[in-house]
């Protein structure tokens, strides 16, 4: 996670440093897709046109022309476009994506969440025509997320026919120390007081990593507020899990 200097003056002594080479790495984050439609443009929500009939995708950091990998985390099908242009759209999404790139990647329409990681260019890379991959390499090994899996399924044949709900999380910041995660816990539970901190929990599942969580949600609305409150304490990029 990226912190603004406030969270990281907290933070200096219990979260993980990075190195320059780190800091440089391609851009790389989860969570919902902005799908594109007239009314948006028509009402100023977006301030840039998108061509809605064609596969153009737009991002409110990476510079136009960049080359992004977007992947739907359900299905691992992805599709590398490139940035047609900087625009700003709700902060609470990743990228805004017009209708046929939603359905090139299979995307849930109501919840489509992606994963979106910025491509670099190097010699042996050219890049050619969009192409969707049905099994795709294992994902970005530095991804503060795996790939998402559907825990706690009955091995009863009758539950197959059943939907799984999907349940999503703000991961709010990773630590080396359960004490770490603990501190940043009760500082927001302090300071955030309209925060519901029953949210706030520390899974510790991997032995390595220790993960400070917000959730369950069962939809995008129920997400926002939370997500957009973390977002003005100081955490810069908010990744969203499923299923945790």
């Amino acid at each position: 996670m990226k912190y603004k200097i406030i969270i990281l003056l907290f933070l200096t002594s219990c979260a993980q440093n990075y190195s320059k080479s780190e800091l440089n790495k391609p851009f790389n984050s989860k969570g919902f897709a902005y799908i594109y439609n007239e009314e948006d443009f028509v009402n100023k929500v977006i301030k840039k046109k998108l061509d809605n009939n064609s596969l153009q995708i737009a991002h409110n950091k990476l510079r136009a022309g960049s080359l992004i990998k977007i992947i739907n985390i359900k299905t691992n099908e992805s599709i590398i476009l490139k940035n047609s242009k900087r625009v700003e759209y709700p902060e609470f999404y990743k990228i805004l994506i017009t209708k046929p790139v939603a359905d090139k990647l299979n995307l849930q329409i109501d919840l489509p969440i992606v994963e979106v990681i910025e491509v670099k260019k190097n010699k042996s890379f050219v890049a050619k025509k969009t192409k969707i991959f049905k099994e795709e390499e294992k994902i970005h090994s530095n991804a503060p997320v795996e790939t998402v899996t559907i825990n706690n399924i009955s091995k009863n044949n009758k539950s197959k026919n059943k939907t799984i709900q999907d349940k999503f999380y703000i991961i709010i910041a990773e630590f080396y120390s359960k004490n770490s995660a603990f501190l940043l816990k009760k500082r927001i539970t302090q300071e955030l007081t309209n925060f519901d901190s029953k949210k706030l929990y520390i899974n510790s599942k991997k032995s390595n990593k220790i993960t400070l969580l917000s959730g369950p949600y069962n939809s995008i609305n129920l997400m926002k507020n939370d997500y957009i409150q973390l977002k003005n304490f100081g955490f810069e990029e908010l990744d969203i899990s499923t299923n945790e």
